[in-house]
């Protein structure tokens, strides 16, 4: 990956191209770290993160594809191996009897702790540091916007919107 800053004006292709490429670096990097340190894959550390800020830490299956922007067989084969390893448990959802919700186990609140605090860690000497508290303030301005932008285009499009009254208002009537 070519570090040097070109002296002449990029266009917004290039910029993104570029931002594409550092951030799969970024993640290749983090995942490398985080298992190294944990033994868990970037995929159980995204399941695990997601439960350990939900509330109860647990989740409904759909709510969790949704969250990570999974296709439903992925997280049914990763859910499925957590299961197997005793980081996640499934339990019949009282809400839906047809349903269950994902729930944390002791050994996967552990394992996802353990796991938040070498990503903080990983993230501190190469994104943190790097950038400095200015450029964190522009990241964040950055992201807030794109985040925003996203949200508005989610509004308009008929399928993001089927499939979040079906990760979110599926209940609702039943």
């Amino acid at each position: 990956m070519n570090t040097e800053v070109s002296s002449r004006p990029l266009s917004n292709m290039e910029v993104w191209r570029r931002y594409c490429l550092v951030q799969a670096h970024l993640m290749g990097y983090l995942a490398r770290q985080l298992t190294r340190a944990t033994g868990l894959s970037e995929a159980d550390f995204q399941v695990l993160d997601a439960l350990l800020d939900a509330p109860g830490q647990r989740a409904r299956a759909r709510e969790l594809r949704w969250t990570l922007q999974w296709e439903k067989s992925r997280l049914s084969h990763q859910l499925r191996r957590m299961v197997a390893r005793g980081l996640i448990d499934r339990q019949a959802c009282a809400e839906d009897a047809r349903g269950a919700n994902v729930v944390l186990t002791d050994a996967g609140r552990e394992a996802a702790r353990r796991a938040r605090q070498v990503r903080e860690e990983s993230l501190r000497a190469i994104v943190f540091d790097t950038l400095g508290p200015e450029h964190m303030v522009h990241l964040h301005e950055v992201t807030t916007l794109l985040a925003d932008r996203l949200a508005r285009a989610a509004q308009e499009d008929p399928d993001c919107l089927a499939a979040y009254r079906e990760a979110f208002e599926a209940d609702e009537g039943a």
